[in-house]
């Protein structure tokens, strides 16, 4: 299953497959420069403070990096 599309509302990043169907969420952070910061059709890249995670597509975390 791939990701289709990932939105940021509110305080929550929803990640959905091709189909539109809703495969997993995570919060986004609190900052105003946290949150989305881009997606492919394997991985989802969210900031949360000063670190950069990136999950697959169930959900999973698979790697983290400092922001810069």
């Amino acid at each position: 299953m791939a990701i289709g599309n990932a939105v940021e509302r509110g305080f929550t990043v929803y990640v959905y497959d091709e189909k539109g169907h809703l495969i997993f969420t995570q919060p986004k952070g609190n900052s105003a420069s946290d949150g989305l910061k881009g997606y492919t059709t394997s991985t989802v890249n969210i900031k949360r403070g000063f670190t950069v995670y990136t999950y697959d597509t169930k959900g999973r975390l698979i790697y983290t990096t400092p922001a810069r």
